[in-house]
């Protein structure tokens, strides 16, 4: 299976937000989006740190 982007996560994140703010989703479905939601989450927060930290890298490298 393809990894998804970042895009694509932030994209499937926030539809799953947009879900459970509804309040019209049974509860063992919302717990689901829950932590499918977390997970997306916390993809998209270590991609972001990585790039975080290969951008200090590079201003390192040309100071």
């Amino acid at each position: 299976m393809k990894e998804l982007s970042f895009e694509e996560k932030q994209a499937n994140l926030e539809a799953i937000v947009a879900q459970l703010e509804t309040g019209n989703v049974p509860l063992a479905e919302m717990i689901s989006l829950y932590e499918q939601g977390e997970a997306l989450y916390r993809d998209c927060v270590q991609t972001l740190d990585a790039f975080e930290n290969r951008m200090k890298e590079t201003e390192k490298e040309n100071a």
